[in-house]
């Protein structure tokens, strides 16, 4: 799979349903293993204080990669 194909997916979060955003960038190790993904907020998600329209999604918190979303179990503040 390549970054592209990923690009192209909406993250979903599976503890309220609600569409987090989608990827725009990874954080990859010295050994080249994938850490996390980099996720441009939904404007909905966005929270009115915060300035970050960006969130990280650590590869633990991915539950499942499907053909059109990318489900992920986190706690959003």
């Amino acid at each position: 799979m390549r970054l592209s194909d990923l690009q192209n997916k909406d993250v979903v979060n599976m503890e309220d349903g609600k569409k987090i955003g989608n990827i725009i960038d990874v954080i990859i190790d010295r050994e080249g293993n994938m850490q996390s993904l980099i996720v441009q907020k939904n404007k909905f998600i966005s929270n009115f204080f915060s300035n970050k329209d960006e969130l990280e999604v650590k590869w633990q918190q991915i539950q499942k990669i499907g053909e059109d979303v990318i489900l992920v179990s986190m706690v959003i503040y």
